[in-house]
Protein backbone atom coordinates (compact mmCIF):
# COMPACT_ATOMS: atom_id res chain seq x y z
CA UNK A 1 0.00 0.00 0.00
CA UNK A 2 1.20 3.40 -0.53
CA UNK A 3 3.59 5.68 2.06
CA UNK A 4 0.59 7.12 3.41
CA UNK A 5 0.91 10.26 6.54
CA UNK A 6 -2.95 9.14 7.86
CA UNK A 7 -2.45 5.52 8.54
CA UNK A 8 0.97 6.52 10.24
CA UNK A 9 -0.75 8.50 12.45
CA UNK A 10 -2.98 5.87 13.15
CA UNK A 11 -0.37 3.29 13.71
CA UNK A 12 -0.62 2.12 16.83
CA UNK A 13 -4.11 2.90 18.01
CA UNK A 14 -5.74 -0.18 17.42
CA UNK A 15 -2.68 -1.99 19.84
CA UNK A 16 -4.01 0.69 22.53
CA UNK A 17 -7.77 0.26 21.59
CA UNK A 18 -7.40 -3.39 22.66
CA UNK A 19 -5.11 -2.67 25.97
CA UNK A 20 -8.36 -0.19 26.77
CA UNK A 21 -10.59 -2.89 26.06
CA UNK A 22 -9.08 -4.71 28.66
CA UNK A 23 -8.07 -2.47 31.15
CA UNK A 24 -12.11 -0.79 31.88
CA UNK A 25 -13.05 -5.01 32.49
CA UNK A 26 -10.34 -4.80 35.32
CA UNK A 27 -11.92 -5.02 38.61
CA UNK A 28 -9.43 -2.73 40.21
CA UNK A 29 -10.00 -0.10 37.26
CA UNK A 30 -13.71 -0.45 37.65
CA UNK A 31 -13.06 0.46 41.50
CA UNK A 32 -11.10 3.82 40.79
CA UNK A 33 -13.95 5.60 39.40
CA UNK A 34 -11.99 9.03 38.10
CA UNK A 35 -9.65 6.47 35.41
CA UNK A 36 -12.82 4.27 34.56
CA UNK A 37 -14.76 7.44 33.25
CA UNK A 38 -11.35 8.57 31.55
CA UNK A 39 -11.29 5.17 29.94
CA UNK A 40 -14.01 4.68 29.26
CA UNK A 41 -14.46 8.08 26.99
CA UNK A 42 -11.11 7.24 25.18
CA UNK A 43 -12.74 3.73 24.59
CA UNK A 44 -15.29 5.43 22.37
CA UNK A 45 -13.46 7.94 20.88
CA UNK A 46 -10.94 5.31 19.95
CA UNK A 47 -13.45 3.01 18.91
CA UNK A 48 -14.42 5.55 16.38
CA UNK A 49 -11.18 6.30 15.28
CA UNK A 50 -10.37 2.18 14.65
CA UNK A 51 -13.48 1.21 12.89
CA UNK A 52 -12.66 4.81 10.37
CA UNK A 53 -9.17 3.17 9.99
CA UNK A 54 -10.59 -0.03 8.68
CA UNK A 55 -13.60 1.97 6.49
CA UNK A 56 -10.22 3.85 5.13
CA UNK A 57 -7.81 1.12 4.40
CA UNK A 58 -11.11 -0.88 2.52
CA UNK A 59 -11.28 2.28 0.65
CA UNK A 60 -7.51 2.28 -0.12
CA UNK A 61 -7.36 -1.34 -1.55
CA UNK A 62 -10.85 -0.71 -3.57
CA UNK A 63 -9.21 2.21 -5.43
CA UNK A 64 -5.65 0.19 -6.08
CA UNK A 65 -7.80 -2.93 -7.24
CA UNK A 66 -9.83 -0.91 -9.62
CA UNK A 67 -6.85 0.80 -11.21
CA UNK A 68 -4.98 -2.98 -11.27
CA UNK A 69 -8.01 -3.88 -13.32
CA UNK A 70 -7.93 -1.06 -15.70
CA UNK A 71 -4.28 -1.49 -16.72
CA UNK A 72 -4.56 -5.11 -17.02
CA UNK A 73 -8.45 -6.05 -17.78
CA UNK A 74 -9.42 -6.52 -21.45
CA UNK A 75 -12.68 -7.22 -21.00
CA UNK A 76 -14.74 -4.12 -21.37
CA UNK A 77 -17.51 -5.04 -19.20
CA UNK A 78 -15.10 -5.32 -16.40
CA UNK A 79 -13.34 -2.26 -17.16
CA UNK A 80 -16.76 -0.20 -16.68
CA UNK A 81 -17.40 -1.81 -13.35
CA UNK A 82 -13.62 -0.55 -12.13
CA UNK A 83 -14.20 2.87 -13.20
CA UNK A 84 -17.23 3.02 -11.68
CA UNK A 85 -15.90 1.46 -8.37
CA UNK A 86 -12.30 3.82 -8.94
CA UNK A 87 -14.79 6.76 -9.45
CA UNK A 88 -17.29 5.80 -6.04
CA UNK A 89 -13.86 4.86 -3.95
CA UNK A 90 -11.92 8.57 -4.94
CA UNK A 91 -14.99 10.17 -4.11
CA UNK A 92 -15.10 8.71 -0.59
CA UNK A 93 -11.75 8.96 0.27
CA UNK A 94 -11.29 12.78 1.15
CA UNK A 95 -14.62 12.24 3.33
CA UNK A 96 -12.69 9.39 5.10
CA UNK A 97 -9.66 11.18 5.58
CA UNK A 98 -11.56 14.46 6.74
CA UNK A 99 -13.25 11.94 9.41
CA UNK A 100 -10.21 10.37 10.73
CA UNK A 101 -8.33 14.29 10.84
CA UNK A 102 -11.44 15.56 12.92
CA UNK A 103 -11.09 12.06 15.32
CA UNK A 104 -7.33 12.87 15.49
CA UNK A 105 -7.70 16.12 16.86
CA UNK A 106 -7.24 16.59 20.90
CA UNK A 107 -11.03 16.73 22.26
CA UNK A 108 -11.62 19.09 24.81
CA UNK A 109 -12.54 16.50 28.11
CA UNK A 110 -14.95 19.08 29.40
CA UNK A 111 -17.30 18.36 25.96
CA UNK A 112 -19.04 15.09 27.17
CA UNK A 113 -19.98 16.94 30.54
CA UNK A 114 -23.53 18.11 31.73
CA UNK A 115 -23.32 21.72 32.21
CA UNK A 116 -25.01 24.31 34.56
CA UNK A 117 -26.40 27.22 33.06
CA UNK A 118 -27.10 31.02 33.98
CA UNK A 119 -29.06 33.59 32.29
CA UNK A 120 -29.13 37.47 33.21
CA UNK A 121 -30.56 40.19 32.27
CA UNK A 122 -28.21 42.89 31.50
CA UNK A 123 -29.00 46.32 30.55
CA UNK A 124 -32.16 47.20 29.50
CA UNK A 125 -34.22 46.71 32.22
CA UNK A 126 -37.71 45.02 32.27
CA UNK A 127 -36.62 44.35 28.22
CA UNK A 128 -34.20 42.77 29.44
CA UNK A 129 -35.99 40.41 31.64
CA UNK A 130 -38.23 39.61 29.06
CA UNK A 131 -35.40 38.61 26.48
CA UNK A 132 -33.82 36.49 29.60
CA UNK A 133 -37.16 34.69 29.26
CA UNK A 134 -36.81 34.78 25.66
CA UNK A 135 -33.53 32.68 25.91
CA UNK A 136 -34.80 30.67 28.55
CA UNK A 137 -37.63 29.19 26.52
CA UNK A 138 -35.37 29.09 23.64
CA UNK A 139 -33.05 26.64 25.83
CA UNK A 140 -36.04 24.85 27.25
CA UNK A 141 -37.18 23.85 23.83
CA UNK A 142 -33.69 23.36 22.20
CA UNK A 143 -33.09 21.11 24.82
CA UNK A 144 -36.80 19.08 24.73
CA UNK A 145 -35.63 18.14 20.61
CA UNK A 146 -32.24 16.57 22.08
CA UNK A 147 -34.10 14.52 24.93
CA UNK A 148 -31.59 16.24 27.27
CA UNK A 149 -33.46 16.84 31.09
CA UNK A 150 -33.52 20.85 31.85
CA UNK A 151 -34.12 21.39 35.23
CA UNK A 152 -34.04 24.74 37.16
CA UNK A 153 -32.52 25.52 40.46
CA UNK A 154 -33.53 29.26 40.88
CA UNK A 155 -35.04 31.82 39.40
CA UNK A 156 -36.05 35.65 39.89
CA UNK A 157 -38.92 36.83 37.95
CA UNK A 158 -38.84 40.44 36.06
CA UNK A 159 -41.49 43.13 37.41
CA UNK A 160 -43.25 42.45 34.09
CA UNK A 161 -42.45 39.11 33.19
CA UNK A 162 -39.29 37.24 31.79
CA UNK A 163 -36.42 36.48 34.09
CA UNK A 164 -33.70 38.88 36.66
CA UNK A 165 -31.96 35.61 36.38
CA UNK A 166 -32.38 31.93 36.24
CA UNK A 167 -30.24 29.02 36.61
CA UNK A 168 -30.58 25.39 35.59
CA UNK A 169 -29.27 22.27 35.27
CA UNK A 170 -29.08 20.34 31.63
CA UNK A 171 -27.97 16.63 31.70
CA UNK A 172 -27.55 14.20 28.20
CA UNK A 173 -25.18 12.90 26.28
CA UNK A 174 -22.68 15.57 25.55
CA UNK A 175 -24.52 18.08 26.34
CA UNK A 176 -21.12 21.22 27.44
CA UNK A 177 -19.81 20.07 23.55
CA UNK A 178 -23.20 21.65 22.50
CA UNK A 179 -24.18 24.45 24.69
CA UNK A 180 -20.49 26.01 25.65
CA UNK A 181 -20.57 28.21 22.16
CA UNK A 182 -23.73 30.21 23.94
CA UNK A 183 -21.49 31.80 26.62
CA UNK A 184 -21.81 35.39 26.09
CA UNK A 185 -23.92 38.58 25.58
CA UNK A 186 -26.69 38.26 23.57
CA UNK A 187 -28.17 41.43 22.47
CA UNK A 188 -32.16 42.02 21.31
CA UNK A 189 -32.98 44.95 19.27
CA UNK A 190 -36.91 45.32 19.38
CA UNK A 191 -39.85 47.51 20.22
CA UNK A 192 -40.54 46.56 23.52
CA UNK A 193 -43.91 45.55 24.95
CA UNK A 194 -42.83 48.06 27.50
CA UNK A 195 -42.21 50.61 25.09
CA UNK A 196 -45.63 53.30 24.75
CA UNK A 197 -44.16 55.53 21.90
CA UNK A 198 -42.89 52.54 19.31
CA UNK A 199 -39.13 53.20 19.68
CA UNK A 200 -36.86 50.28 19.50
CA UNK A 201 -34.70 49.37 22.07
CA UNK A 202 -31.53 47.15 22.68
CA UNK A 203 -30.78 45.23 25.30
CA UNK A 204 -29.08 42.53 26.41
CA UNK A 205 -28.83 39.56 28.66
CA UNK A 206 -25.69 37.05 29.50
CA UNK A 207 -25.48 33.59 29.36
CA UNK A 208 -23.23 31.32 31.00
CA UNK A 209 -22.56 27.70 30.39
CA UNK A 210 -19.97 25.80 32.98
CA UNK A 211 -19.32 22.30 32.51
CA UNK A 212 -20.68 20.35 35.79
CA UNK A 213 -18.00 19.19 38.37
CA UNK A 214 -18.27 15.60 38.97
CA UNK A 215 -17.53 14.54 42.56
CA UNK A 216 -14.24 13.20 42.35
CA UNK A 217 -13.00 16.69 40.92
CA UNK A 218 -13.56 18.59 43.87
CA UNK A 219 -12.63 18.21 47.26
CA UNK A 220 -15.67 19.56 49.54
CA UNK A 221 -15.73 19.37 53.40
CA UNK A 222 -19.23 18.30 53.96
CA UNK A 223 -18.57 18.86 57.78
CA UNK A 224 -17.68 22.72 56.87
CA UNK A 225 -20.81 23.57 55.49
CA UNK A 226 -23.52 25.25 57.11
CA UNK A 227 -27.40 24.12 56.18
CA UNK A 228 -30.46 26.41 56.68
CA UNK A 229 -34.11 25.21 55.74
CA UNK A 230 -36.86 27.80 54.80
CA UNK A 231 -40.23 27.54 53.14
CA UNK A 232 -40.62 27.90 49.26
CA UNK A 233 -42.86 30.83 47.87
CA UNK A 234 -44.60 30.94 45.52
CA UNK A 235 -47.36 28.71 43.69
CA UNK A 236 -47.55 25.25 44.91
CA UNK A 237 -50.25 24.90 47.30
CA UNK A 238 -50.37 23.56 51.32
CA UNK A 239 -47.02 21.53 50.76
CA UNK A 240 -44.74 24.53 49.52
CA UNK A 241 -47.08 26.73 52.73
CA UNK A 242 -45.73 24.50 55.58
CA UNK A 243 -42.97 22.16 54.51
CA UNK A 244 -39.28 23.66 54.94
CA UNK A 245 -38.64 22.04 51.71
CA UNK A 246 -36.24 24.72 50.50
CA UNK A 247 -32.17 24.65 51.37
CA UNK A 248 -29.53 27.09 51.95
CA UNK A 249 -26.13 26.32 52.02
CA UNK A 250 -22.48 28.39 53.21
CA UNK A 251 -19.61 27.37 52.53
CA UNK A 252 -16.36 28.28 53.56
CA UNK A 253 -14.01 28.63 50.53
CA UNK A 254 -10.29 29.71 50.22
CA UNK A 255 -9.67 31.06 47.13
CA UNK A 256 -6.62 29.93 45.75
CA UNK A 257 -5.98 32.70 43.53
CA UNK A 258 -5.95 35.24 46.76
CA UNK A 259 -5.60 33.11 49.52
CA UNK A 260 -8.66 34.85 51.37
CA UNK A 261 -11.40 32.74 52.35
CA UNK A 262 -15.18 33.47 51.02
CA UNK A 263 -18.80 32.56 51.83
CA UNK A 264 -19.98 31.04 49.15
CA UNK A 265 -24.21 31.38 49.45
CA UNK A 266 -26.42 28.81 47.33
CA UNK A 267 -30.06 28.63 47.61
CA UNK A 268 -32.11 25.41 46.11
CA UNK A 269 -36.03 25.30 45.81
CA UNK A 270 -36.05 23.49 42.83
CA UNK A 271 -38.36 20.40 44.41
CA UNK A 272 -40.82 19.73 47.27
CA UNK A 273 -38.41 16.68 48.48
CA UNK A 274 -35.99 18.71 50.74
CA UNK A 275 -33.00 15.74 50.10
CA UNK A 276 -33.41 16.14 46.67
CA UNK A 277 -32.99 19.93 46.88
CA UNK A 278 -29.66 19.78 49.12
CA UNK A 279 -27.77 17.17 46.33
CA UNK A 280 -28.86 19.70 43.87
CA UNK A 281 -27.64 22.29 45.82
CA UNK A 282 -24.46 20.71 46.87
CA UNK A 283 -23.98 19.88 43.04
CA UNK A 284 -24.08 23.69 41.94
CA UNK A 285 -21.16 23.75 45.02
CA UNK A 286 -19.13 21.92 43.14
CA UNK A 287 -19.51 23.37 39.69
CA UNK A 288 -19.16 26.68 41.19
CA UNK A 289 -16.36 25.53 42.98
CA UNK A 290 -14.55 24.00 39.72
CA UNK A 291 -15.58 26.86 37.09
CA UNK A 292 -13.05 29.01 40.27
CA UNK A 293 -10.54 26.95 40.56
CA UNK A 294 -10.18 25.79 37.00
CA UNK A 295 -10.52 29.00 35.48
CA UNK A 296 -7.14 29.65 35.47
CA UNK A 297 -6.42 26.01 33.18
CA UNK A 298 -9.32 27.29 30.83
CA UNK A 299 -8.05 30.53 30.17
CA UNK A 300 -4.26 28.98 29.24
CA UNK A 301 -6.31 26.58 27.40
CA UNK A 302 -8.35 29.59 25.50
CA UNK A 303 -5.20 31.24 24.86
CA UNK A 304 -2.68 29.05 23.41
CA UNK A 305 -5.56 27.85 20.86
CA UNK A 306 -6.63 31.94 20.51
CA UNK A 307 -10.17 30.47 19.49
CA UNK A 308 -12.88 32.88 18.62
CA UNK A 309 -15.54 30.43 19.06
CA UNK A 310 -15.77 28.90 22.53
CA UNK A 311 -13.39 30.89 24.40
CA UNK A 312 -16.29 31.01 27.68
CA UNK A 313 -16.02 34.82 27.88
CA UNK A 314 -18.80 35.88 29.78
CA UNK A 315 -18.40 39.28 28.55
CA UNK A 316 -17.70 39.28 25.00
CA UNK A 317 -20.93 40.28 22.72
CA UNK A 318 -21.25 36.89 20.82
CA UNK A 319 -24.88 37.34 18.81
CA UNK A 320 -27.50 39.79 18.01
CA UNK A 321 -31.84 39.22 17.69
CA UNK A 322 -33.11 41.81 15.39
CA UNK A 323 -36.59 41.86 15.10
CA UNK A 324 -37.48 44.40 12.63
CA UNK A 325 -34.96 42.35 10.15
CA UNK A 326 -36.01 39.43 11.16
CA UNK A 327 -32.51 38.28 11.57
CA UNK A 328 -30.37 36.35 14.43
CA UNK A 329 -26.52 36.71 13.69
CA UNK A 330 -23.26 35.48 15.51
CA UNK A 331 -20.70 38.04 15.13
CA UNK A 332 -17.81 35.32 16.09
CA UNK A 333 -18.32 33.59 12.74
CA UNK A 334 -20.78 35.78 10.82
CA UNK A 335 -23.22 33.43 10.45
CA UNK A 336 -26.81 34.73 9.98
CA UNK A 337 -30.03 33.03 9.69
CA UNK A 338 -33.35 35.25 9.05
CA UNK A 339 -35.53 32.73 11.09
CA UNK A 340 -35.23 34.36 13.86
CA UNK A 341 -38.80 33.08 15.17
CA UNK A 342 -37.75 29.47 14.55
CA UNK A 343 -34.59 30.50 16.23
CA UNK A 344 -36.16 31.54 19.18
CA UNK A 345 -38.43 28.49 19.20
CA UNK A 346 -35.14 26.07 19.66
CA UNK A 347 -34.12 25.75 16.32
CA UNK A 348 -30.51 26.70 17.12
CA UNK A 349 -28.55 23.29 16.09
CA UNK A 350 -27.77 24.72 12.25
CA UNK A 351 -25.84 27.65 14.30
CA UNK A 352 -24.32 25.54 16.97
CA UNK A 353 -23.17 22.85 13.70
CA UNK A 354 -21.67 26.12 12.34
CA UNK A 355 -19.94 27.34 15.36
CA UNK A 356 -18.33 23.34 15.77
CA UNK A 357 -17.21 23.74 12.02
CA UNK A 358 -15.20 27.03 13.08
CA UNK A 359 -13.89 25.58 15.52
CA UNK A 360 -12.97 21.87 14.52
CA UNK A 361 -11.24 23.88 11.54
CA UNK A 362 -8.89 26.11 14.15
CA UNK A 363 -8.07 23.24 16.29
CA UNK A 364 -6.81 21.28 13.19
CA UNK A 365 -5.17 23.71 11.97
CA UNK A 366 -3.17 23.98 15.44
CA UNK A 367 -2.66 20.10 15.20
CA UNK A 368 -1.19 20.61 11.79
CA UNK A 369 -3.38 17.58 10.18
Amino acid sequence: MENNSILQKLEGLEARFEEVATLITDPSVIADQQRFVKLTREYKELSDIVEARKRYIACLNSIAEAKDMLANESDPDMKEMARAELSDNEALRPQIEEEIKLALVPKDPEDAKNVQMEIRAGTGGDEAALFAGDLFQMYKKFCDSKGWQLSVTSESEGAVGGFKEIDFAVSGDGVYGVLKYESGVHRVQRVPATETQGRMHTSAATVAVLPEADRFEVNINEGDIKWDTFRSSGAGGQNVNKVESGVRLRYPWKNPNTGEVEEILIECTETRDQPKNKERALSRLRTFIYDREHQKYMDDIASRRKSLVSTGDRSAKIRTYNFPQGRVTDHRIGYTTHDLNGFLSGNIQDMIDALTVAENAERMKESEL
